[in-house]
């Protein structure tokens, strides 16, 4: 049953895949002279059986998928441990990757993979996985991917275009993201777990401005926080040394010397470390002592940084966010391999650590707390 007079076009299975008695020339064929062809996809108003995506091992079974994985910066443990899970993950499903860093650079970002899609020298990549650096999750950018045919995954933002993209092109596109307003939730409630009156102050040292992440921690930080805990914000840029400098610059000032600081808070563990740094080296020894007796909070949770910080006393805890860049390159892979579109958003979850009910035995005395200033 492979062709009749009635239907020219080759047999394909229930699942609308091409059968196994039809030959990959014959499909090429097909979608010459009836449908629009774009780097595995199939696009067919006269034959909508066709609106699938070709796998990638029908078109070169020798061919390994390749992606390249753009992330913020070299410069942050939760960046690097993003580049180890997206190179383990690259040899558990047989694919390649090349990771660049933005260098917390939105334009440099934006340059570095415009270079790839639009290279006349080198082969496209078969997907693109990246961090956005700017607020905008560059839809330029993201249109002139999906346009070319290689696929494109959004890590840790929720982006508006996705879904218009997804509608008008017939390749993978899809995000992965930490849930960041459950992320600040949680430091919300290790702030009120630690405050036995449920009243103070916290120093929180948040992201970019321009970051919804950052924007997405503290909106859910004051959502669970204590409504009497009064909050001072000061902005970094996801590294220790930005934190280390923004904290430097603040102890300078006069009004320093008068804040009543409980906890301290940053919105990623190695600004947590560089504020910690700041205070460490206060030239006053009983200034610098009473502030490092303040509990400093992060994010993240890397185990050989955050979750070893915790254990080593320089945090009093930290939250686990898994890395989502392994995840993206299997999904993505699984998405090419057999033909199937994944979901729009995967969300991951986060958890505290040590869990919350257990920072109730480390909770700041009152009386301390009032004296770290």
């Amino acid at each position: 049953m492979g062709r009749s007079k009635n239907n020219p076009l080759p047999a394909f299975d229930e699942l609308g895949g091409v059968s196994s008695r039809t030959s990959l020339t014959a499909v090429t064929l097909v979608t010459s002279r009836f449908a629009k062809y774009k780097l595995g996809f199939i696009q067919s108003s006269s034959a909508p059986n066709l609106q699938r995506l070709i796998p990638k091992h029908q078109e070169d079974p020798l061919k390994k998928l390749k992606f390249i994985v753009s992330l913020t910066t070299s410069d942050n443990d939760y960046q690097m441990e993003q580049a180890v899970a997206a190179e383990e993950a690259a040899k558990r499903f047989g694919v390649e990757v090349q990771i660049l860093y933005a260098e917390n650079d939105a334009i440099l970002q934006s340059q570095q993979l415009l270079k790839v899609i639009q290279s006349n020298t080198e082969a496209h990549p078969d997907g693109i996985i990246f961090e956005p650096v700017g607020g905008t999750a560059m839809p330029q950018v993201a249109k002139a991917a999906a346009a070319a045919g290689i696929g494109w995954v959004v890590l840790n933002r929720e982006v508006e275009y996705i879904s218009e993209l997804r509608s008008t092109y017939k390749v993978p596109i899809f995000s992965i993201s930490s849930d960041h307003e459950q992320i600040g939730r949680i430091q919300g409630s290790q702030i009120s777990t630690l405050l036995p009156k449920k009243s103070g102050a916290v120093l929180l040292i948040q992201g970019p401005a321009e970051n919804l992440a950052a924007r997405q921690r503290t909106s859910g930080m004051y959502e669970s926080k204590p409504a009497d805990v009064q909050v001072k914000l000061m902005k970094a840029n996801w590294t220790e040394a930005s934190a280390y400098k923004a904290v430097s610059s603040w102890l300078k000032l006069s009004t320093s010397q008068q804040a009543l600081i409980d906890v301290i808070a940053a919105h990623d563990d190695s600004m947590a470390i560089g504020a910690r740094k700041a205070f460490h080296e206060l030239t006053d020894a009983d200034l610098r002592s009473r502030w490092l007796k303040v509990p400093f909070l992060g994010i993240d949770g890397v185990p050989k940084t955050g979750q070893a910080w915790v254990q080593q006393g320089l945090l009093y805890a930290t939250i686990i966010v898994p890395t989502n860049t392994g995840r993206a390159i299997e999904i993505l892979t699984q998405s090419l391999n057999t033909g199937t579109l994944p979901p729009a958003k995967t969300l991951t979850v986060p958890k505290s650590f040590p869990a919350v009910e257990e920072l109730s035995n480390k909770r700041i005395p009152r009386s301390l707390a009032a004296k770290t200033i």
